[in-house]
């Protein structure tokens, strides 16, 4: 009855199709609800196991495929790390992850619907950020077609999309977005990116670069100074990485509750004074831009630092003036680490199962 309100179809047409679907395994009957007026109702949910989505989150650093199920909840994890992402060890690595997974859903995985695929666009630049052989490495993506190289290994469809356009479409599924309608989305890696969502629907551009703040610059140029550095110069993982790296500590660190230890604030601190605000600037751009109601961040740093991040952030925009426009809200992401995986994998199952094809 409440589905035939809903869409506006007859209890009749409705019954017929619910049925169907029950028929399926893609929904189930919960207990029914008694000690209301007239006849008990029977409430029916998604089946989790209904259907399953492969996400398949290509990195500077890590490679993870990740299951989910038909509510969007993680089910299988497996996560390859990497000094850098070489070609061929990489698509390897992959069709070894695929293998594992479908050993692990056993009966299941044939209830699996796709592979939501998700990289940066240009694997094969800033590879000069990287140097010796992660560049030349780097270099090559520049010539792989990667979902034609996914494809071949699997017989499931595979969809493509920008890591954090994937990001930023879990924590519009998952996370702020069933709350907020506007907001910039903030992902920080080894390198920072993001996406944008405008009155609820991804705003993907012309050529899937709307939201890649990564690139914006922070700085005037001027002909003392020459070219002014990039976000992704600025806020990156990479940066930290690096200062961990040259004194002889584990790079892999940032992504550790550890990293905010006494011992390390030599190199956290001033890190997260400069990126936090390159990200003021960021934030204080963007809402002139774009009226939001808030920006989102996110990332697969460690939490404490993450946090530590945000009110480093928070602090900084109170140098810069919004007259005559609105400040938006800053918010911690509610999906964490995983939201590119998790968003690549939510994407075939909206593609075949959401009434909302834009989404």
């Amino acid at each position: 009855a409440d589905l035939a309100r809903l869409t506006q179809l007859s209890t009749q047409t409705v019954a017929i199709i619910v049925g169907r679907l029950l028929d399926d395994g893609l929904l189930v009957k919960q207990d029914r609800v008694r000690g209301k007026i007239g006849q008990p109702s029977v409430p029916l949910s998604l089946n989790p196991q209904g259907a399953f989505s492969v996400g398949i989150q290509v990195g500077r650093r890590n490679l993870e495929l990740l299951v989910a199920d038909f509510t969007g909840q993680p089910v299988e994890r497996v996560e390859v790390l990497y000094d850098y992402p070489d070609p061929d060890q990489l698509l390897a690595s992959m069709a070894e992850g695929l293998q594992t997974l479908q050993t692990r859903m056993g009966d299941l995985w044939p209830r699996t619907v796709g592979v939501g695929l998700t990289a940066p666009l240009s694997l094969h630049k800033w590879a000069d950020l990287m140097g010796g052989q992660a560049a030349t490495a780097l270099a090559r993506w520049e010539h792989i077609d990667l979902p034609a190289q996914v494809q071949r290994l699997t017989d499931l469809p595979v969809v493509f999309a920008k890591d954090t356009t994937a990001a930023c479409v879990a924590e519009l599924l998952q996370g702020h977005g069933r709350s907020v309608r506007s907001f910039l989305y903030v992902f920080v890696g080894t390198f920072i990116g993001g996406g944008l969502v405008l009155s609820g629907h991804i705003m993907n551009g012309e050529r899937g670069n709307a939201g890649a703040i990564g690139s914006l610059p922070v700085g005037l140029a001027n002909g003392a100074s020459g070219m002014p550095p990039q976000l992704l110069q600025k806020a990156s993982g990479w940066q930290l990485e690096q200062a961990l790296l040259a004194a002889g500590h584990n790079p892999l660190l940032i992504h550790q509750n550890a990293i905010m230890d006494a011992a390390y604030a030599e190199f956290t601190a001033p890190w997260l004074v400069q990126a936090s605000q390159a990200l003021a600037m960021t934030v204080a751009s963007s809402a002139a831009f774009l009226d939001l109601d808030a920006v989102v961040m996110d990332g697969s740093l460690g939490a404490p630092l993450m946090n530590a991040l945000m009110r480093a952030t928070q602090d900084a925009l109170s140098g810069y003036r919004f007259d005559g426009m609105h400040q938006p809200q800053l918010l911690a992401g509610q999906v964490g680490a995983h939201a590119r995986a998790l968003g690549g994998a939510l994407l075939p199952l909206h593609s075949q199962f959401f009434p909302d094809k834009d989404i």
